[in-house]
């Protein structure tokens, strides 16, 4: 019978990146975060925040590789969680103005 009780040491954190973009500017931000953290953690400890201080997690949208999520979402390792800026126009209103410039 094998009495070795030796566990794997598990890992307590894991490293993940934070994305957000500007037409200017674009940060892909490395962060060590618990192996139990959110989405919504992970971005308070980023720092994207005070450095991009007109981000609204309440109105603008998140995803993890370009999937939308919640803020509540737990993470993976490596996940890049990415924050979404709204909506310059409607793409089907944007895509029709084109078509109607191009057939002039």
């Amino acid at each position: 019978m094998d009495t070795n009780f030796a566990a794997e040491a598990k890992p307590s954190l894991m490293m993940v990146e934070v994305a957000y973009a500007l037409p200017e500017q674009q940060v892909i931000l490395p962060v060590l975060v618990a192996m139990d953290a959110t989405v919504d953690m992970a971005i308070q400890a980023s720092g994207v925040l005070e450095q991009f201080p007109d981000i609204d997690l309440t109105a603008q949208k998140v995803g993890i590789f370009s999937r939308l999520v919640a803020l509540t979402q737990p993470l993976q390792p490596r996940d890049r969680i990415e924050i979404y800026r709204p909506l310059q126009a409607d793409p089907k209103t944007a895509r029709r103005a084109r078509a109607l410039k191009t057939a002039d």
